[in-house]
């Protein structure tokens, strides 16, 4: 495949590539049959939505989309069961991981017995001192006073809390995404689309989307009994942002619950959601990059270095004076973890240029790192070399990381054979992230058995992470009709990346440095249409002096379309992420 616009090495040292010839095929033949613009085509042909489908893509629905929840294993039992406590007015606690997804899936379950009468009791471990998941003493001290105890976004690897919880007389549902082992915890129902017994289910859902479905078939049980349920719509608020901040991919059922909760959202009916995003100074109806880059990194905030049910807590009040006082925190808390990761993040990238970064595995190690920022830094790590990274703090002996992984390397399933075969003490994890606990004496011998794992998957195959194109623009096509025609083929993000267009040999007409390191940029076509662009982190890389020091010369100018609305006013704006200089 030729550069596109012939770009080999860009100002921040990337390779452009274009569609290959066939979508641009399936993409010209979709423009000719429908009305629909030729930029919209492009999104949808590479997509993989055949001209016939082109319509009802655009307007996904949870009624066309939703699987069924019988096809999920022990799901009926699940449900069964979680409605036979209700009924009886039984006790029932909620063990919660401290993430966005573990929150937004126990404010669920929260929200729904609210709405049916019943008060639950919720329990998330503190990252530090417990770790992730169910142990044996809270699992003990919750059997103790309730007889039903739901599992959320964890639990599927955790054979001996649960056998403890038995024990003790109560009843354990596992609601849970993470890839399972071989073998299955002792709980009454585990369900999980990603259990290795699953055969063609929806592996693609968090936490917070196996909640929802079992809220459904909770829902369908009742009907069938002649009884009425609570209002599952007005929830997809949370679903949307648990499958955003979980990094899920944006396909299928994920598609409908991001695009339908993201209206719920944006009618602010959810106390604790107003006042995040009133903390977070939005002042937008509620995108994607909201859940994602304001929303979720405040609510994990609590979880990473603060006290671990705030997010949860936030999400479940009712009380918009709690709400304001939690968001308030959280915000506090997300700016100490912003200071604690940079301080990391530098250390780490030393480390990992100094191995190389061109190995299978990036990875880093040091005393006294906290762990409620390693999995961050592994994502940075991962993003500046386009591999999988692995960042590991030590208090003493004990060894706490965290992992990211690229597309079509699965480190869930490294991580947890690594586990299998002795190498570390614990981890798991899915495809594109996964946690660990090890021994000092461990970390370079499992380290170096994960490269080998990865290198077997192809991790040290990428280089440097090529810029993908869509197909050309103008500035004086770009209107605000046409990129909410193009958003109609979204919402965009983990396993659905949005749609990056290049403007070819343009002018600079006008640069300003604003905030930190950031510019803005008017460009046009040496015509009368000009378009403007913010380009974020632009003094990074070399990307920001050379557009500030353009002296005339022309680039191609290449980055997402998005609305800027200031002051009432909605405009197009180029998220410049990439330039060349045009002809060199």
């Amino acid at each position: 495949m030729s550069d596109f616009l012939n770009v080999s090495s860009s100002l921040t040292g990337r390779r452009w590539v274009g569609l290959d010839l066939e979508t641009q095929r399936a993409a010209e033949a979709m423009a000719q049959a429908t009305t629909l613009p030729a930029p919209v085509c492009t999104v949808l042909a590479r997509r993989g939505v055949a001209t016939e489908d082109a319509q009802s893509f655009l307007e996904p629905t949870l009624r066309d989309l939703l699987p069924d929840p019988r096809g999920l294993k022990d799901m009926e039992a699940a449900a069964a069961r979680t409605l036979t406590a209700l009924d009886r007015g039984e006790r029932i606690a909620i063990f919660a991981d401290y993430d966005v997804d573990g929150a937004t899936s126990a404010t669920l379950l929260i929200d729904w017995f609210r709405q049916a009468g019943q008060r639950v009791t919720l329990y998330i471990p503190d990252r530090i001192d417990e770790g992730y998941g169910p142990n044996v003493p809270a699992m003990e001290e919750l059997a103790a006073s309730h007889s039903l105890i739901i599992c959320v976004d964890c639990g599927t690897l955790s054979h001996e809390p649960i056998a403890a919880a038995r024990a003790k007389g109560a009843d354990v549902v596992v609601l849970d995404h993470h890839l399972g082992g071989e073998t299955l915890p002792p709980a009454l129902a585990v369900v999980n689309p990603n259990r290795q017994d699953e055969a063609d289910a929806p592996g693609y859902l968090c936490a917070a989307g196996v909640v929802f479905l079992m809220l459904v078939e909770m829902g369908r049980q009742l009907r069938e009994a002649g009884k009425p349920g609570p209002d599952l719509m007005s929830m997809l608020d949370l679903v949307a942002l648990g499958t955003v901040a979980d990094v899920a991919p944006l396909v299928d059922a994920n598609r409908a619950f991001v695009r339908q909760g993201l209206k719920v959202m944006a009618r602010r009916a959810r106390v604790g959601l107003v006042a995040l995003a009133d903390v977070s100074r939005m002042n937008e109806a509620p995108k994607p990059y909201h859940l994602g880059f304001l929303l979720g990194p405040r609510i994990n905030a609590g979880g990473r270095i603060g006290q671990a049910d705030l997010g949860a807590r936030l999400l479940a009040t009712q009380d918009p004076h709690e709400a304001a006082a939690l968001a308030e925190r959280l915000d506090q808390l997300n700016s100490e973890r912003r200071e604690i990761e940079d301080a990391v993040r530098q250390n780490a990238l030393a480390q990992a240029e100094a191995r190389g970064p061109e190995a299978p595995l990036v990875w880093a190690a040091d005393d006294g790192w906290h762990p409620g920022v390693v999995g961050i830094v592994a994502s940075r790590l991962k993003e500046t070399t386009n591999r999988p990274a692995v960042v590991i703090g030590f208090d003493g002996d004990d060894g706490k990381g965290s992992g990211r992984s690229i597309s079509g390397v699965d480190l869930g399933a490294s991580i947890q054979r690594l586990a299998a075969e002795g190498l570390i003490q614990k981890g798991g994890g899915h495809k594109m992230a996964a946690g660990l606990s090890l021994s000092r004496a461990q970390l370079d011998p499992a380290m170096e058995r994960l490269s080998e794992l990865l290198a077997k998957q192809g991790a040290g195959d990428a280089g440097p992470a090529d810029l993908k194109l869509d197909s050309l623009m103008m500035p004086g096509a770009v209107t605000p009709e046409l990129i909410e025609q193009i958003e109609a083929a979204g919402p965009f993000g983990a396993g659905a990346p949005g749609p990056r267009f290049a403007f070819p040999d343009v002018k600079i007409h006008f640069t300003k440095r604003v905030g930190t390191g950031h510019l803005k940029v008017t460009f046009g076509d040496g015509l009368s249409a000009r378009l403007d662009a913010i380009a974020f982190g632009a003094f990074d890389t070399d990307l920001g002096p050379a557009l500030e020091a353009h002296d005339g010369a022309r680039f191609h100018l290449a980055g997402r379309l998005e609305l800027n609305v200031w002051q009432g006013r909605v405009s197009p704006q180029l998220r410049l992420e990439d330039a060349a200089r045009a002809g060199g």
